[in-house]
């Protein structure tokens, strides 16, 4: 047993787990020494408050107290500066310029406070919704921007459009003005006046040498420098010594003259290097070396790793499988591409070792091979593959004289005598004798190839072709191209009753042999016959094709399609012999008639035209423009009775027909019959009275001079026919011409309450009011024809018109843009708005017409006009063809059309468009009606109406 331990009074020491101990221990709370809870303040459920004591927040100090930072900034030195900044960065700006409606003052009132997660949450929702409110409006802000942007740019025109006026009268500027124009003088002092520019110039070889020589060693010592430096020392390593060593030359000396030398013998080398790749003689210029160097480049601009690669690809390939011909290929012209001419060479030479029996390879070596080697190789393939045809053909092809070309030929067919290739090439190098000879061995050895028996039957004479072509029906009955060589040959010579039986037969015997008629190839065949001349084939080939595989139905559909479609191809005979079928299988059509009539009179002679045109009132009796387009043609040809007879022909199939009594009418009027035209038109008016023919009668009065006639018909026509708003105008403008303006607004007041949707009486009467000065009334006029008859764009054109008319331009723009909003697609007040624009701005106006109206025929006048202004001259014609094609209609196209031909064309293309003019017979147009309907040219033709809109068109646009 151990002793207790001894205390230093000899006591027994307490051990430390005493009894009492014990008890303390038992009485410890359990937190005592943990860290406090988050939030916790001590004493604060018991009401206790914390106060702060001066060790808290340290010493009191005055505001002139110098802060802890010796370095502080001036403005933050003392603790009043400090305590000063502090307090303005906690007040809240609450200046008027930092106020927003909605968000008040800037700033956030709660910026002082600390910034949770919660409220990072909170924000990058609201972050969120912005966003996507954004996203919804920004089509709506990039439109405003835009327009924001087109209206400043309206206002502010940029510099380049402010002197676009200016740069284009440019062009009047004489040379004589141009070059009295003073110069503008430099106002730049004299060194930047006359820079002198740094001079380099190369430095001789001599001067390098010189200078080299400064580096050296010397060899001798200024005696005063012996005598008072010590260096004439006795000892061994003096600059006296007579140790080698001291008249070595420097270590960095150069000879010049030797790297000349080299130079020049590298470049011998070089040139001797480069040889010509067929005969091995030199054949480069020295003087042009580094030129010709140019075509050793590789032509290749790829990456050189992908060279790698693919090099190692390929040779991989040829290891694995050296018997593998496109390995080889591939290989050889990976090389070529390179610039690595010789090495495919090489490879594709060792390709034919390892695949002797493949044509590729023989080939490709064949072409990468010069001159004479490639013979040599063409040579070695025939050896190795003597049934290959085109190893023959690229043997031919290397031979420069016809007679070896021949002579490779003739051996080729020696051993490939089955070859159509072989004897094709063979007969285009022969005379027809000789090749008629090689034709007839030709089609024993191939009998089945179509092309040589056909060829061999144009070589051959009549006879002989018939027997030809008989031989070939035998060994290739499928064919049709022999039947319809035999119906052209039949044709040719002059049995054009046999071509409808060999055609017939080749239809039965096709099928016989289980050949499916395809009726798109026959009519191509056909069109082919049309245009090697052989019209009664094509004709045969039609009939017989054009009812195969079409339901009845459809016929007329479809052959009225195959007419349109063989008229674009230029097959004319075709389409001719579809309308011929047609009008047998349909002979009551008025509208197959009608369009093969048409196209007689398109692609016609006037002789077909008037014997289709019997044919038809035959079939058609009832047809009334049948007989009008007969009639009309007799007219043309100056065959008036003709015309009278074929009239009263249809009077008699249509009695009282309006159409056939105003023709009758204008005939007899146009040949300067009036009393007879009078007759007609009264025993019309009695027989078969209609508006019209009281309009015909009032005209003709009235170009006749007889005003009171005409107004009399006038007021009888109006007791009948009130609501034709005709009569009106007419009795508004005779009594306008008569200079009885009260009467004339009275007719027309008359005419606008019995036909208020007229807008020609709309029109006329706002002339009238604006001609006699009233412009208030006229606008009044035009605003109450717009709410009569909204969405009405002549009545808005007008209504601009006459704002431009009486200088208020700006009035002017404000109704044109209410009209285009009203009426955003009409093609007339694009083409006005174009031209109402500034110069700068009538591009810009022109592509919104276009997007508006594209194909206009108007929009596309107003963008030629456009062009024509800004002298274009090519697209202006562009655009005038394209228009004229749209709308041949439109008089006033085919007006400014020949009036820019007039200025800026020639004759012949004035004669070209005044030509179309004439066949388009055009009827509308603002230009051309107030031309073509006016009283003194009631007889002009279309191409005097043309020059007379020409004359009075001024290009002031």
């Amino acid at each position: 047993m151990l002793p207790l331990p001894v205390s230093a009074t000899g006591g027994a020491a307490i051990p430390l787990a005493s009894p009492l101990m014990g008890g303390l221990n038992k009485k410890k709370k359990p937190f005592l020494g943990m860290p406090a809870p988050l939030g916790y303040v001590p004493g604060l459920g018991r009401g206790a408050t914390g106060f702060t004591t001066r060790s808290d927040i340290g010493p009191a100090r005055d505001a002139n107290d110098p802060v802890d930072d010796r370095h502080a900034p001036p403005g933050k030195r003392t603790v009043g500066d400090q305590m000063k900044k502090s307090q303005d960065d906690d007040d809240e700006d609450l200046n008027d310029t930092n106020y927003d409606e909605f968000n008040g003052y800037a700033g956030s009132l709660f910026s002082s406070g600390p910034y949770e997660k919660d409220d990072e949450e909170a924000d990058a929702i609201y972050a969120a919704l912005d966003k996507r409110m954004d996203e919804r409006r920004k089509e709506r802000r990039e439109l405003r921007e835009k327009e924001e942007i087109e209206k400043y740019r309206m206002e502010r025109p940029k510099i380049q459009q402010q002197f676009s006026d200016l740069k284009r009268k440019l062009v009047e500027v004489t040379e004589e003005e141009w070059l009295s124009i003073p110069d503008v003088g430099d106002a730049r002092n004299k060194r930047q006046r006359n820079p002198r520019y740094e001079k380099l110039t190369p430095v001789p070889d001599s001067f390098f040498a010189k200078h080299l020589q400064t580096g050296e060693n010397h060899t001798t010592v200024d005696p005063l420098q012996g005598q008072f430096a010590g260096l004439n020392t006795p000892f061994p390593g003096g600059l006296n010594t007579p140790y080698p060593g001291g008249m070595t030359p420097g270590a960095g000396e150069l000879d010049m003259r030797k790297i000349g030398q080299a130079r020049n013998t590298l470049m011998d080398m070089r040139l001797s290097q480069v040889s010509d790749s067929v005969s091995g003689q030199t054949v480069v210029d020295p003087k042009g070396y580094l030129t010709d160097l140019n075509s050793m480049i590789p032509t290749y601009g790829g990456d050189i790793s992908d060279i790698k690669k693919a090099r190692l690809l390929l040779k991989s390939v040829r290891e694995t499988n050296p018997h593998h011909p496109p390995a080889w290929i591939a290989s050889a012209r990976l090389e070529e591409v390179t610039g690595k001419l010789q090495v495919a060479r090489n490879l594709i030479m060792k390709g034919t070792e390892m695949c002797p029996k493949s044509e590729d390879v023989w080939l490709e070596a064949a072409r990468l091979q010069p001159g004479d080697t490639a013979k040599a190789v063409v040579a070695q393939a025939v050896r190795h593959l003597p049934q290959s045809v085109r190893i023959y053909i690229r043997a031919a092809e290397l031979e420069t004289d016809i007679r070896a070309k021949k002579r490779v030929l003739r051996k080729a067919l020696e051993n490939v005598s089955k070859s159509v290739r072989l004897w094709k090439t063979a007969v285009e190098l022969e005379e027809p004798e000789d090749a008629r000879i090689m034709l007839s061995r030709a089609v024993e050895c191939c009998p089945t190839s179509v092309e040589l028996w056909l060829a061999l039957a144009r070589l051959e004479t009549y006879e002989n072709a018939r027997r030809v072509l008989n031989k070939a029906r035998e060994n290739i009955p499928t064919d049709r191209h022999i039947w319809i060589t035999a119906a052209k040959l039949e044709e040719a010579n002059g049995n054009t009753q046999m071509v409808e039986k060999i055609i017939d037969r080749a239809i039965t015997s096709l099928r016989a042999n289980g050949v499916e008629i395809n009726r798109e190839q026959w009519i191509q065949d056909a069109e082919e016959c049309d245009k090697a001349g052989s019209v009664a084939t094509c004709q045969a080939v039609i009939r017989a094709v054009i009812g195969i595989g079409i339901e009845e139905e459809d016929c007329k559909h479809t052959w009225m399609e195959d007419a349109d479609s063989c008229v674009a191809h230029g097959a004319l005979e075709c389409a001719r012999a579809i309308y011929a079928h047609a009008l047998q299988v349909f002979p009551s059509k008025k509208s197959v008639w009608l369009r093969a009539a048409y196209f007689e009179k398109s692609h016609g002679t006037r002789e077909s035209l008037e014997a289709l045109l019997q044919r038809a009132v035959a079939h058609c009796p009832k047809a009334e423009v049948l007989w009008l387009m007969g009639a009309k043609s007799k007219w043309l040809a100056g065959d008036v009775p003709a015309a009278r007879s074929i009239l009263a022909l249809a009077f008699q199939a249509n009695p009282n027909s309006e159409e056939i009594w105003l023709a009758a009418v204008k005939l007899e009027s146009e040949n300067n019959e009036y009393e007879r035209a009078r007759r007609l038109l009264a025993k019309a008016r009695s027989s078969a009275p209609t508006a019209r023919v009281f309009m015909k009668s009032v005209k003709l009065e009235w170009v006749l001079g007889n005003i009171a006639a005409a107004q009399e018909l006038c007021f009888e026509a109006l007791r009948h026919y009130e609501d034709f708003p005709k009569l009106w105008m007419m009795k508004g403008q005779i009594e306008e011409q008569s200079e009885n303006m009260d009467m004339a607004r009275e007719a027309y007041n008359q005419g606008l309450k019995k036909c208020p949707h007229s807008m020609p009486l709309w029109l006329l009467l706002s002339h009238l009011e604006e001609r006699v000065g009233q412009l208030t009334r006229a606008r009044a006029i035009l605003e109450k024809s717009r709410l009569k008859n909204p969405q009405t764009p002549e009545l808005w054109l007008e209504s601009v018109r006459l704002e431009y008319r009486a200088g208020l331009k700006n009035i002017a723009n404000t109704l044109m843009a209410k009209a285009l909003q009203e009426c955003p697609n009409s093609g007339i007040l694009w083409a006005e708005a174009v031209f109402l624009e500034a110069r700068p701005q009538r591009k810009t106006k022109s592509v919104d017409a276009l997007k508006k109206c594209e194909h206009d025929p108007h929009v596309l006048l107003a963008v030629a006009k456009l062009f024509w202004s800004e002298r274009k001259i090519t697209k202006a014609r562009e655009w005038f063809l394209r228009t004229v094609k749209i709308e041949p209609d439109l008089g006033d196209a085919w007006a400014l059309f020949y009036k820019f031909e007039l200025q800026h064309g020639t004759e012949e293309q004035q004669e070209e468009v005044k030509k179309r003019c004439e066949n388009a017979e055009p009827r509308h147009g603002e230009l051309w009606c107030a031309e073509s309907k006016h009283i003194l040219n009631w007889q002009k033709k279309t191409g005097e109406i043309l020059d007379l809109v020409a004359a009075k068109i001024k290009n002031t646009f």
